[in-house]
């Protein structure tokens, strides 16, 4: 019998665990288990070639946004010589990319004295509520338990208007060794005057908190569970998204193993479980928890990529479609992690990654 869903009320500034980002987290192929329980797998498309073009290598973890007529994508910035800096790239039709800026010129002070010689910002989630554009992103020191969130904002995306700047806001969150949960990969969902954060990546897996929508912080209050993989060795599960569409909200996250050298190994993939609220419980097509690991796979590798997840699923407001933004690790090219953007349909309640 499952475990009731349980929400998890903070003590006074108790301290979270870290585990590392699939990203270089040193796992081995021993390490990743078929789950058993069923998938329960919408059918899955086989990747060929990416019909985006431009700037879309390397690029890890996107997330979009769309204004005044422009796509705005940022993504985690650990190769080359966007490291520190928070990159995003441009498009007007979601099809050509080109680097237009970065959030930080480098690794903020505040988080270099909390994660000394850090280079590398991870898994950006960008949004707009209160006036604002939140960028929530998270940092850690590779080979530690040591784990960041933090938060900038900007009135405007445009960096031609003479309002844009980007603001700091400083630290949202933060986990230490010892606890139960890693505070990465931070998501947001704006839900009517709501706003909810889900994070968390292998340990214990996906948590859920409220934003105070004035100040983009964490309010005092419980923590949902929303996610794990309690039955696979290391529980590699990471990379929420989330998403209200047609009644119901929808947990996207991404499960297995991603970016590793030995691309054999790399066997990452996308799934998504539904819930009638946004905190839960997300269940599975087939029925199961995704708190007992249950998932519905909507997108795997293929015979040309592999690590194919970390993926952000919105409904665009200039199409009207439901699309998704994820990254790929070609084969051929070495692993290198690639942009793709697809369209979404929906049968019976349920995505299908066209």
């Amino acid at each position: 019998m499952s475990p009731p869903r349980r929400a998890l009320v903070l003590c006074a500034l108790s301290a979270f665990s870290a585990l590392l980002s699939s990203c270089g987290s040193g796992l081995h192929a021993s390490d990743i288990a078929a789950n058993p329980l069923s998938y329960g797998g919408q059918p899955t498309i086989a990747l060929g070639a990416t019909s985006v073009s431009g700037d879309i290598a390397p690029v890890r973890d996107p997330s979009v946004i769309y204004a005044g007529g422009t796509y705005y994508l940022f993504v985690t910035d650990a190769v080359g010589a966007w490291n520190g800096s928070l990159p995003f790239l441009c498009s007007s039709d979601r099809a050509v990319w080109r680097y237009c800026g970065s959030v930080f010129p480098a690794v903020p002070a505040w988080l270099q004295a909390k994660l000394p010689g850090l280079t590398e910002i991870w898994a950006p989630d960008i949004s707009y509520f209160n006036g604002e554009y939140h960028i929530y992103y998270s940092a850690s020191i590779v080979n530690t338990t040591r784990t960041v969130i933090g938060l900038a904002t900007n009135v405007t995306l445009d960096f031609q208007d003479p309002r844009y700047h980007w603001v700091d806001r400083g630290m949202v969150t933060e986990s230490f060794a010892g606890a139960e949960i890693n505070d990465l990969d931070p998501n947001v969902l704006v839900d009517g005057d709501r706003v909810w954060l889900s994070y968390g990546s292998y340990w214990d897996g996906i948590r859920q908190r409220e934003i105070d929508p004035a100040t983009g912080m964490l309010k005092p209050g419980p923590v949902y569970e929303m996610a794990a993989r309690p039955w696979v060795p290391v529980h590699p599960i990471e990379g929420s998204s989330q998403l209200r569409h047609d009644g119901w909200y929808y947990l996207f996250v991404s499960i297995d193993r991603c970016c590793n050298a030995d691309l054999a190994t790399n066997n990452y993939k996308m799934a998504v479980g539904r819930s009638k609220s946004p905190n839960g419980p997300f269940v599975a097509k087939d029925g199961t928890p995704m708190m007992d690991g249950g998932s519905t796979v909507i997108l795997e590798g293929s015979a040309q990529w592999v690590g194919v997840g970390g993926g952000t699923v919105y409904d665009d407001p200039s199409s009207g479609k439901t699309m998704i933004v994820f990254h790929g690790q070609k084969i051929t090219e070495g692993g290198r992690a690639t942009l793709w953007v697809k369209e979404v349909s929906w049968a019976d309640g349920w995505p299908v990654v066209l």
